[in-house]
């Protein structure tokens, strides 16, 4: 009897928190510092060769200088997530939200954040 209540307490406390919600890019700036799984259309990608860590922007929604939101990839996580979703495509990706100057944004380094 006492596991049931164990585990009821711990379902309790862990459904709001284990579960990721599924925002819109619009929705995501409401949402910065919570996990959580934006879904957009990609509007612009770029690599930033000559910038330190060789970072990827993947804008959805709005194109840069107009973002909405961005899924950053680090130049050294690029092979842990494989294959990048062009521009046009549909994708969603999984992670903390954060605040980058103003933008939402959700740092991927693994395949598994990245859904098409």
């Amino acid at each position: 009897m006492q596991a049931i209540r164990l585990i009821g307490v711990a379902l309790l406390v862990c459904s709001p928190l284990c579960t990721a919600q599924t925002l819109t890019t619009a929705q995501a700036k409401a949402h910065e510092r919570e996990s959580g799984t934006v879904c957009g259309k990609v509007a612009g990608e770029r690599i930033a060769t000559s910038s330190r860590g060789e970072p990827t922007f993947i804008n959805l929604d709005a194109a840069y200088p107009n973002q909405i939101f961005t899924i950053l990839v680090w130049g050294d996580d690029r092979k842990n997530v494989g294959e990048l979703p062009h521009v046009g495509a549909r994708v969603c990706a999984t992670g903390t939200i954060k605040d980058y100057k103003g933008v939402p944004e959700i740092i991927v380094k693994t395949k598994d954040q990245l859904s098409q």
